[in-house]
């Protein structure tokens, strides 16, 4: 039925007949010169907003919906104003015709923000695309009622309630719809999260991860209200899901508990540098709720499960400050000048960019050794992201180059062997 009570079939009949009379010239004049004022006014919008910042997107949704919105409420306009001296069955034919235009720009951009980096969009969009355009050619020639009537005929009772097809098929677009407007809500509070920049990145997850989990459960829920659903029907699943929880999905709950206790306490942040045992080490790069993943300095990511940083001990290079000791080592021969040498090697430190002068690089006395005197160099850096070996290498380097300079003896194991007495002699033949 058509909103004003006439049918569809009602209305073509009449789009008909008003093709064959002298006033549809006035209709088409009239939808003419209001879908021109209409594009007028929503170029001119689009103009006003092009150059306002838009980090949620409302303003290019505006932009996209303006057209057709807006010609379609100067044809409701038209139609209460002309209605009284003409037949306007042209402007109420075109009135669904836009609000479908409206309803395909609405879906492809929450698409678009939902997801906003999915290949298979393109694909999606055209199949709503069809299916929208299909429905309203349905409705317009009065098959639709036919259509209803017969997926309703073929139904099946589940458990008290009755359920046909045609539950089904509203059911299931009812869901994808809501549960689409619930993601582009999300996306909109996650835009809005990600871009407070005094808030803490950690809090920042926590808080879009809980938003959209909250959204798509009210989706849920209020589809399956509109499709007639008793909610409480889902008390049966809910128990067999905790049964499960606690049974085969206990260490995939403990993650996700895991994943929440890591982003509320912010023990671990992205960006820190964690080391769980000598071949699992790595700058925190993503925090999930079942898992993070390290990168190390080869590129080598691993993906541990959040159960792993939350019961055992991790070391955080970088929780609460960026500065870390590094020390090298090398020995001098006994005859050397241990002032110079211990001079020189801090010099050699405070001359690399990434050492840091507070707290100042050391040179220490560490240890009179078989071969040589042993001394150790430590020296602090504000970024271990980058790794020391490079850091490292420069230093031994110019050890190496400064002390043959001055003079300084790297020794090398040495080994004195004594004979003692004579090898008696064979027995002549």
């Amino acid at each position: 039925m058509h909103p004003n009570g006439i049918s569809t079939t009602h209305l073509l009949r009449d789009l008909w007949h008003d093709l064959q009379q002298p006033d549809i010239y006035w209709q088409l004049a009239v939808l003419l010169a209001t879908l021109g004022l209409a594009w007028l006014l929503a170029s001119g919008l689009r103009r006003r907003l092009a150059g306002l910042p838009d980090g949620l997107g409302l303003f290019q949704a505006l932009r996209e919906q303006a057209f057709p919105l807006l010609a379609v409420l100067l044809l409701l306009i038209a139609q209460a104003g002309l209605a009284a001296f003409i037949n306007v069955h042209v402007l109420k034919v075109a009135q669904p015709l836009l609000l479908s235009l409206a309803v395909v720009r609405a879906v492809h951009h929450m698409l678009q923000r939902s997801f906003p980096r999915a290949g298979w969009l393109a694909s999606i969009g055209k199949a709503l695309s069809i299916l929208i355009w299909g429905w309203l050619a349905l409705y317009l020639t009065g098959a639709a009622a036919e259509l209803i009537k017969v997926l309703e005929s073929v139904s099946f009772h589940l458990g008290k309630q009755e359920i046909n097809l045609w539950m089904i098929l509203n059911g299931i677009v009812v869901v994808m719809l809501t549960l689409l407007a619930s993601l582009w809500a999300a996306s909109l509070v996650e835009s809005r999260l990600m871009g407070a920049s005094q808030m803490d990145s950690s809090l920042r997850i926590v808080l879009v991860r809980v938003s959209k989990a909250l959204f798509i459960l009210l989706a849920v829920m209020l589809s399956f209200s509109m499709v007639g659903i008793d909610i409480t029907a889902l008390s049966v699943f809910t128990g067999a899901l905790g049964v499960g929880l606690g049974l085969g999905l206990q260490k995939i709950a403990s993650n996700y508990v895991a994943g929440f206790i890591i982003l509320l306490d912010r023990s671990i942040r992205l960006g820190n540098m964690i080391q769980l045992d000598a071949n699992t080490h790595g700058v925190v790069t993503e925090i999930t709720t079942r898992y993070t993943v390290l990168r190390n300095l080869v590129g080598v990511e691993f993906i541990v499960p959040n159960e792993s940083l939350v019961a055992s001990i991790v070391q955080n290079q970088t929780f609460t400050d960026t500065r870390v000791r590094v020390v090298t080592s090398v020995s001098v021969a006994y005859d050397s000048d241990l002032e110079k040498a211990l001079a020189l090697l801090e010099e050699i430190a405070r001359s690399q960019p990434r050492v840091l002068s507070d707290p100042p690089p050391r040179a220490l006395v560490v240890a009179f050794a078989d071969s040589g005197i042993n001394l150790d160099l430590g020296f602090w850096i504000a970024d271990p992201e980058q790794g020391t070996g490079l850091l490292r290498s420069e230093i031994n380097l110019e050890i190496w180059r400064r002390f043959r300079e001055a003079g300084i003896e790297i020794p090398y194991p040495q080994r004195d062997v004594r004979l003692l007495g004579t090898w008696p002699q064979a027995a002549p033949q």
